[in-house]
């Protein structure tokens, strides 16, 4: 299965080629910068580890005895400086959001993910073996595809839309999408359409045929 390829230019959003006359979209979609930022980028948790870096500062410098303008130049500083790498990692996010599309046709899935260097990872539902959802609130959630063994991306290709901690077989993953028990219906249905026809077609080729000395009544 060829998995991905990169592309410097798309035919339609979210997509490096035109689709086939056969093939149609079921659902676009792309991350929510909000609950990427709490999610896979941790934002909240950072947020409160300056937090508590600058409470430790704090008290450091209490027990010193250093004058309360200093501790208060120290701790404008402190927080000044939290605050430039939470915003910087608030526009790597946003530009992680503005650069994903993820997108469920009919016959696979396809995510164009990547800031700096843009990829897009088509997966044929007859290669998804299962996938599963972790639902957040409000309704968001993700929803991570397992690949068969065969089928390997790389952990560091994907993320952040890859499933947590799959480091050793990683699963794509649509990472915090809306409504997301929506789109797993989509998706199953889609994933049902094409593996049961891809099942009566297996069955038909394997299905014994009679000779034609056996159609006409005769010994073969």
């Amino acid at each position: 299965m060829k998995a991905s390829h990169e592309h410097e230019f798309e035919a339609a959003p979210g997509l490096p080629e035109l689709l086939p006359s056969d093939e149609k979209i079921l659902w676009q979609g792309a991350p929510s910068w909000s609950i990427l930022a709490i999610q896979a980028f941790h934002l909240r948790k950072i947020g409160i580890y300056f937090l508590c870096l600058i409470a430790l500062e704090c008290i450091f410098l209490v027990n010193d005895g250093v004058t309360s303008s200093e501790i208060f130049t120290a701790l404008v500083k402190s927080s000044l400086i939290a605050a430039l790498a939470l915003s910087m990692l608030g526009v790597v996010v946003w530009f992680s959001t503005k650069t994903t599309m993820y997108t469920i046709t009919d016959k696979r899935v396809i995510m164009r993910i990547g800031i700096v260097l843009t990829l897009t990872f088509n997966l044929p539902h007859q290669r998804i073996a299962s996938a599963s959802i972790k639902n957040y609130k409000g309704g968001s959630g993700d929803l991570a595809l397992s690949l068969y063994p065969t089928d390997r991306i790389a952990w560091l290709h994907l993320w952040p839309h890859a499933r947590p901690w799959k480091v050793g077989q990683p699963e794509p993953a649509l990472r915090c999408i809306a409504q997301v028990d929506k789109v797993s219906s989509i998706l199953l249905s889609a994933w049902q359409q094409v593996n049961q026809l891809d099942k009566r077609q297996r069955e038909a080729a394997y299905e014994p045929r009679e000779t034609q000395a056996e159609q006409q009544g005769q010994p073969a």
